[in-house]
């Protein structure tokens, strides 16, 4: 939620927090060791041409890692904070992104996992339940920034 400073307010209990600080350090952990669930983070660029993509990513593939960096380092800094400038918000929101393509890649989502529902005794649970709790903060971050745009506009005469 949008405070009248232009800052946003984070509500998460601090288990949620803990999470919150956790999950970047793992992500960061995958990128170090170049985990092949980590494919989706970093689509080819030319998908029918080989040689043009080694040539995309040999010029701004480390910029692109280095980003994802970036954003995962910011949430870990914040994971504590209760209010956030809308930069920091927009970076949680990057490194939410990272988090969620990268699970749902090791677990292999689709749109029929949600038409399933998920045994109690299903040994991937917790991780599923992870990956609908980092949809479900992704969904509220998104709507904190994008709030205002909703909001009638005033006119020039």
């Amino acid at each position: 939620m949008r405070t009248a400073q232009g800052t946003f307010a984070v509500v998460l209990d601090d288990d949620e927090r803990a999470v919150l600080a956790a999950l970047p350090r793992q992500l960061g952990d995958a990128l170090d060791a170049g985990e092949p669930t980590l494919y989706r983070l970093f689509p080819p660029a030319f998908s029918d041409d080989p040689d043009a993509n080694a040539d995309y990513a040999s010029l701004i593939g480390q910029s692109l890692v280095d980003g994802k960096r970036a954003a995962l380092g910011e949430l870990e800094r914040t994971a504590q904070a209760t209010v956030l400038t809308p930069g920091e918000l927009e970076s949680w929101l990057g490194a939410i992104e990272s988090l969620r393509l990268t699970l749902g890649t090791q677990l292999d989502v689709s749109e029929e996992t949600y038409a399933v529902e998920i045994a109690p005794d299903d040994p991937e649970l917790p991780r599923l339940a992870m990956y609908h709790w980092l949809s479900w903060l992704q969904e509220e971050a998104v709507a904190a920034l994008t709030a205002e745009l909703d909001e009638p506009q005033d006119e020039e005469p």
